[in-house]
Parts: structure tokens; sequence; C-alpha cells
């Protein structure tokens, strides 16, 4: 007997097919700040995030990509919900979302739209595929050390 897979609310399908459809912030940046590339190779899920801060401020984001649509849908989510945050807030939305995915954890109402996507938790082999461009994001935040050469 196979298990049935649980349904979303039909409110949060909305909300991640409306992304899916119509990603905000896809295409590239000007002259992005920061930049990072993922990619989960079981399934093919790509994504390439640009972003702009300023500051302590990201002021502008954008997301070229190509998967499922839980994996675009949550980049497209990501960026909107980001742009306009400080680094330190949206350190902050990382932990919240990834907590949501892997803890069980309520989410918390700091995510916005990406609560829709607390859903993803009841299919494990899809919560990598919501938590791939936040792992692109904390690549794109990561400072680059380098080697002084004197």
């Amino acid at each position: 007997m196979s298990r049935a897979e649980p349904p979303f609310d039909d409110l949060y399908r909305e909300v991640i097919l409306d992304h899916y459809r119509r990603p905000r912030n896809a295409g590239a940046l000007d002259v992005p700040t920061h930049r990072a590339e993922g990619l989960n190779p079981l399934c093919g899920d790509e994504v390439a995030l640009e972003l702009v801060v300023e500051g302590d401020t990201i002021r502008a984001t954008a997301f070229r990509g190509r998967g499922c649509s839980i994996s675009q849908s949550s980049a497209s989510m990501m960026t909107e919900r980001i742009r306009g945050a400080t680094v330190a807030e949206t350190r902050r939305l990382m932990e919240l979302f990834e907590a949501q995915l892997t803890e069980d954890a309520e989410p918390d109402p700091a995510l916005g739209d990406l609560e829709a996507l607390h859903g993803v938790a009841q299919f494990p082999v899809r919560v990598k595929c919501a938590l791939l461009c936040w792992k692109v994001l904390r690549e794109a935040l990561t400072p680059i050390e380098t080697v002084d050469d004197r």
C-alpha cells in the first residue's frame, strides 16, 4: 500500500503557483555587489542569485534559475522578502525559514508569503528544493577571505 502525500492548503498552493508562474525579481542586475549560484544535482534545480548590498541593507535582488515550482517560487518569494532588509534581518529570516522546513517550527509572521512553503516540510524529498535559494543566499552573503600577499 502506498502512502498518499498530504495535501497543501489551497491558499498556500495558489501563492506558490503564482510565484512560479510570475516570478518576482527574475533576471539579472546591472552591477551586483554579491553573487552566488547553486545546483541540486539530484533533481536539476538551479538558482543564480545577485544582490546589491549598500552598507548593511539589501537594496536590490535578482535571480535566474530553472527547476520545479517549489525551488523557483521559493527564490521568487525570498528575493521579494529580503529586498530592503538588513543583512542581519536576512540572516534571521534564513534561520526562521530553515526551521519551518527542517525542525517543524511554526512559521514566523516575519516570513510573510514564505510561510506558504511550510507545507513542504511534509515532503522530505522537496525540502532541498525549497532551501536551495537560501543556501545560495548564504553563500552570496559570506565574505570571501583573501590572503594578504605582503
